[in-house]
């Protein structure tokens, strides 16, 4: 009976075990990647199991990814798919701020614009970044810890769950910028929400607030995060009761105005950060996680993202070669207007634009100096 046993043991456990990363996850300045222990709902410590917490650290540039951040997560993201004892990826950023505002605009400007052929390589490795979330063997939760603007919203949005709080904006920047959201926003958003919300997001450039991403179906829940007098109180600058004015309209989620949004500008002041509600919340879903079966719930999940994953493997290539060649007109001098004009006017004229196009001005350097903002003496 002892010699059976022991035999049962040695075929459960074998004595090697293949690796299948394609890569070891190298230390990445900007990237962490850490195991922590995975709880069941009663907060007890699963033995031997793990949630992988992957998570942006560019604090200093609102967590913006680098080439060599991006190289990272897809490092990352590999890892923790292949990992036998991750039962989920909780996706994040670091501080209270951002969690993600895009690609790091000083190296787009700086390296990028008018080098078409190196920002369609560059291309290649973030294609690769969404579709290593996407892929992902394990359920992937993007725990929103601030902003999540631009190509952190993308990114985001592959993720197959997202909890914020609720100080957090959410939207598209391109068009404001010198690109089109075709990282994924294009992609993700007439998924997600409709097509008709998907056109003001994508293309107006206005930030949502948490309740409003929350009441259209981008994220899946939204927890306070400002304390005032050792008390949780919800976002003060939005309506977070939600109701429907005498137009019929739905305003949960709207930005306040006038003397209510003064007075909400007040208590933020007097207010303090505080994730703990957030992190309880991602621990909830990894705790439900856990109890399920695993294969059944990857194939559950892989099934669920097929209209994500159809609609970006559609058109991922394509978009890619137009964003390389967009960096040698709008993109070049959209990013170097950011990056070089003064901090309060970073965008360029964009009637002077037109009207310059509508003249039928060719793209030239002086034209590109005419329209960037330029920093005082």
């Amino acid at each position: 009976m002892k010699k059976e046993t022991a035999a049962i043991v040695d075929r459960t456990a074998p004595a090697h075990l293949n690796d299948h990363n394609l890569v070891q996850i190298e230390v990445v300045p900007g990237v962490l990647y850490e195991k922590r222990p995975a709880k069941r709902p009663d907060g007890t410590v699963a033995e031997g199991l793990y949630n992988a917490w992957i998570t942006l650290d560019n604090q200093k540039q609102y967590n913006s990814y680098t080439t060599d951040m991006v190289k990272g997560v897809i490092m990352a993201f590999n890892n923790a798919s292949c990992a036998r004892d991750v039962s989920a990826v909780v996706f994040t950023g670091a501080g209270d701020k951002a969690f993600c505002t895009g690609g790091n605009t000083k190296e787009y400007a700086e390296y990028y614009a008018g080098n078409p052929q190196e920002y369609r390589q560059y291309m290649r490795l973030f294609n690769d970044m969404v579709s290593a979330i996407l892929g992902c063997d394990k359920p992937v939760i993007c725990r929103v810890n601030g902003m999540r603007i631009g190509g952190g919203q993308e990114i985001g949005m592959a993720a197959d769950f997202s909890v914020s709080q609720d100080l957090a904006k959410f939207g598209q920047a391109g068009p404001k910028h010198g690109s089109a959201p075709i990282g994924g926003a294009t992609d993700f958003l007439p998924v997600m929400i409709g097509c008709e919300q998907a056109m003001v997001s994508g293309s107006l450039c206005e930030p949502w607030s948490a309740h409003k991403a929350y009441r259209t179906g981008i994220i899946m829940d939204v927890v306070p995060a400002l304390k005032v007098d050792g008390k949780f109180v919800p976002n003060p600058l939005v309506i977070t009761d939600r109701y429907v004015d005498e137009f019929g309209r739905i305003v949960h989620g709207e930005s306040k105005t006038g003397a209510e949004l003064a007075a909400g500008k007040e208590l933020l002041k007097k207010g303090e950060i505080d994730l703990s509600l957030l992190d309880a919340k991602v621990e909830e879903i990894c705790a439900k996680i856990l109890m399920t079966f695993p294969d059944c719930f990857t194939k559950t999940i892989q099934e669920l993202r097929k209209p994500k994953l159809n609609a970006w493997n559609a058109n991922k290539e394509n978009s890619r070669d137009w964003l390389g060649l967009n960096m040698m007109t709008e993109a070049r001098t959209g990013f170097r207007a950011f990056n070089e004009g003064p901090k309060d006017e970073r965008e360029i004229d964009f009637v002077a634009l037109r009207q310059a196009l509508a003249k039928g001005a060719p793209w030239t350097d002086e034209l590109i100096e005419s329209l960037i903002p330029k920093k005082a003496g």
